[in-house]
């Protein structure tokens, strides 16, 4: 029998939303902002145009993030815009309804699972599917998570790290925090108000962190400058400050000291067997944060265990879900289904 219908995978981060379909691999990598118009409730734009509008935007519209730490804030605007990337890949006369797999933190309760899954199919699927991400993060990796040995995995996204050791195609701990690039963005924010008296912007800030950002102190050869553009706190009038990594690295080491906390959570748990796995193979880190400068050695040198970078970091959770989607049968345990 033919299936016609369209298998896509979705990876709804907090900060950024990737499509996968099967067949043809990522096809769709936008920011996760919506603008609506206040006056009718009507979405004016989805991904980039939006993120674009981000702290701009008139009385009237509003640009916002539908995603909180990695799972649904805004039940409506999520289900708008998850039409919107089904509309954009499968066009929008859809005579056959796609076959959609979620992914959501290990973490989640019951009732946001179901919140996703319900957005999904009002979003117009005909199947919803829902992986865990450290699952879909570690598909996405190349990790042979079938085999009888322990793998170690931390997904360090804009909303939430998740670390998770993964055995016999299933999660067998895992620990969750809600922090990740975004509390970043926000602590630099708050530095640069605290120190420099300056107000900036949620994009200046995260501009700053890829820019500069160290998770550990750089050597004196190594340290960067920026400027720094926003308003006086005081006078409320435009300036420019200039900041160090170092200051950077200072503002941000309660959320980096954080995300190691959630590694060490897992390693303490993890049963002696896989422990001595894990030891060998080193933890692997995928999620667009784990990028941040040193973040990786600040890992191997906090917890012991040699960490190192997935191949494509940000793509990996995206990857794995379409992945899972493509070879249900393979991954049928690991999968809950609406």
């Amino acid at each position: 029998m033919f299936n016609f219908s369209k298998r896509i995978g979705i990876d709804l981060g907090t900060a950024n939303s990737l499509v996968y379909l099967a067949g043809s691999g990522i096809v769709l990598n936008e920011p996760t902002v919506v603008a609506i118009s206040t006056d009718d409730n009507r979405v004016l734009a989805v991904g980039a145009e939006a993120k674009e509008m981000l702290g701009r935007t008139p009385g009237n519209i509003t640009a916002s993030r539908p995603m909180k730490d990695g799972v649904i804030a805004d039940y409506v605007i999520t289900e708008a815009m998850i039409r919107y990337f089904l509309d954009k890949v499968c066009g929008q006369s859809r005579i056959f309804k796609p076959e959609v797999m979620v992914c959501a933190p290990a973490g989640v309760t019951s009732v946001e699972k179901r919140a996703i899954l319900d957005a999904t199919l009002s979003a117009g699927a005909k199947a919803a599917f829902l992986i865990d991400e450290p699952l879909a993060a570690a598909i996405g990796a190349k990790i042979p998570i079938a085999n009888p040995s322990g793998n170690m995995i931390i997904d360090i996204g804009g909303g939430t790290t998740e670390a998770a050791v993964i055995c016999l195609g299933g999660v067998v701990v895992h620990s969750s925090v809600r922090v990740g690039g975004n509390k970043i963005d926000e602590a630099i924010q708050n530095y640069v108000r605290k120190k420099h008296n300056l107000i900036i912007g949620e994009r200046m800030a995260e501009e700053v962190k890829i820019k500069i950002g160290s998770a550990m102190p750089l050597k004196p050869s190594e340290v960067a400058k920026t400027e720094v553009r926003g308003r006086d706190a005081f006078s409320g009038l435009p300036k420019t400050v200039e900041i160090t990594s170092e200051e950077v690295t200072e503002a941000i080491s309660d959320i980096t000291k954080r995300i190691v906390g959630a590694a060490k959570g897992v390693l303490e748990q993890v049963p002696p067997e896989l422990a001595s796995d894990i030891i060998d193979k080193g933890i692997v880190m995928s999620g667009g944060t784990s990028l941040l400068r040193n973040l990786d050695k600040l890992l191997t040198e906090s917890l012991g265990v040699p960490a190192a970078l997935a191949e494509n970091p940000l793509l990996c959770v995206a990857l794995g879900t379409g992945m899972a989607l493509e070879n249900l049968d393979l991954y049928k345990r690991s999968v809950s289904k609406r």
